[in-house]
């Protein structure tokens, strides 16, 4: 079941687009990744999500609801959080994480509580005391208390320690093990491909890839380091083959991974002493994107 449909949502701030045309699916019990650099849009696509900004063209749903017109019985059924947490500062941590999850109507102390020990936070303090980690930490616990059927979360590691992170991962999963949806906004690659069963990757405003992580792997290169008895002839000449390199007694180069059956097979005519491969990562297919047509 789809809990998000983005269908041709266009929002333009004067003659500026910062959004173009992106078309979105997000179902039931599903983690979906959604990056790309500071300005590109991911901002903006929560904002209209959350019924903060209106879309100049085309629509928006979550719960087959209208994310402008619903807004309201939308909220009661999401949790949000934002990278930079602004709170109240004369509340402590616990009081406002009291009056958050107060408003989806259930209260859980007993998972609140569990929440507080797992993120190592202090309840009791006023909000002003709080470092930008600690506020980061009020705004997960408030968040993953919460009875919510969908997790929008736009860059919600930013502050954390890698301790932390952990953390917030196994919170992700359990979300997710629940059946929640979860919609995560991150520049953090490594993150997104730990936790999301699907990604897209968002450049000026346009969705210039979506799909799972082995969809996406099949366009990008598989990096092979070999050493053989006898030296490596007509590699050049194999389809799916870029950048040989000889280095240490061995080549390095890189194979298209439709390829990768053939190139290996006219490897081993030669004597295999030694064979690495190293799969892509979601960074090789982020950088792929922001390296080409003057990109960043």
């Amino acid at each position: 079941m789809a809990i998000i449909e983005i269908k041709n949502l266009i929002k333009k701030f004067g003659k500026f687009t910062a959004l173009d045309g992106i078309n979105l699916e997000i179902n039931e019990g599903e983690v979906f990744g959604y990056i790309g650099p500071n300005g590109a849009g991911k901002t903006t696509t929560i904002r209209v999500l959350l019924g903060i900004l209106q879309a100049t063209k085309g629509d928006a749903k979550i719960f087959g609801l209208d994310v402008w017109k619903d807004a309201v019985e939308i909220h009661k059924r999401i949790a949000y959080v934002p990278g930079d947490v602004n709170l109240w500062p004369n509340l402590t941590g616990g009081e406002v994480i009291d009056l958050f999850v107060s408003l989806r109507g259930k209260h859980d102390k007993e998972r609140r509580e569990k929440l507080l020990k797992m993120f190592d936070l202090d309840p009791s303090k006023k909000c002003r005391t709080y470092s930008k980690g600690n506020r980061q930490k009020v705004a997960l616990v408030s968040a993953f208390a919460s009875d919510a059927d969908l997790y929008i979360l736009d860059e919600p590691t930013s502050g954390l320690d890698p301790l932390m992170e952990q953390v917030f991962q196994e919170c992700i999963l359990e979300q997710k093990n629940n059946g929640k949806a979860i919609f995560l906004s991150s520049h953090i690659l490594s993150e997104v491909e730990r936790l999301c069963d699907r990604v897209g990757i968002i450049r000026e405003g346009k969705l210039v890839e979506t799909g799972t992580l082995d969809q996406l792997r099949h366009l990008t290169r598989v990096m092979i380091t070999v050493a053989t008895e006898n030296p490596i002839e007509d590699l050049n000449g194999l389809n799916g083959v870029h950048d040989i390199e000889e280095r240490h007694g061995g080549l390095n180069f890189q194979v298209d991974s439709h390829e990768i059956g053939n190139v290996i097979s006219h490897i081993a005519k030669f004597g295999v002493k030694k064979l690495e491969s190293t799969p892509p990562t979601l960074e090789d297919l982020f950088m792929r994107h922001y390296n080409t047509d003057g990109g960043e």
